[in-house]
């Protein structure tokens, strides 16, 4: 009798340090919340963007940590500079389960961090640079069994001059890293989805993407943090349980497609992120 097939699937991240959120994500789905005290460079390089800018600290990492039971306690640090040691202690100390470092461009970079760590927890590196991208099989090696990437589309793409987050990944950039991280078997993803029926992108076309990839990790896009009316009820409302599991099924749908049917999603995909890259840059010229 043939091996079953197992089942795909997608692992889901949600940034906050709310407490009660935090526990409400858990309970329906979330596999990792993701408490984020990355402050230094981040304004400078994307204080133009509508995007997530963390005030949270190491308080809220203790106050989330009591609210979770199943999923996991993640804590972005700042990049390398002269607190790194006390903050990974601090982290620790404070309840993560695993620690996260942005911003980093070399292998010495990934083996201090690693030395810092001392196994204490594990690590995820958010590969964000054009210089970690194209040096991926420098570091690679010094990682543990645990030990995850991430890359994260905003900064790359603005490292690179482009003008949408999802630019990289329509260009190809993304396709050698994935061979690499598959035949390593290190465990990856990138970027964030919003729910099933809403972003500038299709989230579905996002998705296909990870399947064709090999990705198993997604960073959960701000759209869901309406999801936070679980405890205020003069917020809207939306059903997080329900939205994950769309997610999810359209993600196992995505798995058990033929190549073709992710190739030609691959072509509407960067179809559409050129589009919007192209309008976004011609914009910024018509503002000159």
């Amino acid at each position: 009798m043939a091996a079953e097939r197992p089942q795909p699937v997608m692992n889901f991240m949600l940034i906050t340090a709310d407490p009660e959120f935090a526990h409400y994500a858990e309970q329906s789905g979330v596999s990792r919340i993701f408490v984020d005290m990355e402050v230094l460079g981040k304004a400078e390089r994307q204080g133009h963007l509508d995007t997530h800018r963390a005030s949270h600290t190491f308080s809220d990492v203790s106050k989330v940590r009591e609210r979770l039971s199943q999923a996991e306690l993640m804590v972005r640090l700042n990049p390398l500079y002269s607190g790194t040691d006390d903050d990974v202690d601090r982290a620790i100390d404070s309840g993560a389960q695993r620690l996260m470092l942005p911003m980093f461009k070399t292998q010495r970079e990934v083996a201090k961090f690693l030395n810092i760590v001392d196994e204490r927890v594990p690590v995820t590196f958010l590969l964000e640079t054009p210089e970690a991208l194209v040096r991926l099989s420098r570091y690679i090696c010094e990682l543990g069994a645990m030990d995850e990437i991430h890359i994260g589309l905003n900064d790359l793409s603005l490292g690179l001059g482009l003008d949408f987050l999802f630019e990289p990944v329509a260009g190809g950039l993304l396709d050698g890293a994935a061979n690499l991280l598959n035949e390593s078997g290190v465990r990856w993803g990138f970027g964030g989805v919003a729910r099933l029926d809403s972003g500038i992108l299709p989230a579905y076309l996002i998705l296909s993407e990870h399947v064709r990839l090999g990705s198993s990790w997604v960073i959960l896009s701000r759209a869901f943090h309406q999801c936070s009316a679980a405890h205020d009820p003069n917020m809207t409302r939306v059903d997080f349980a329900d939205e994950i599991s769309k997610l999810n099924q359209a993600f196992k749908e995505l798995s058990f497609h033929c190549h073709d049917v992710l190739i030609d999603n691959q072509r509407l995909f960067a179809a559409k992120a050129f589009e919007i890259g192209v309008a976004r840059a011609m914009s910024h010229i018509s503002e000159v």
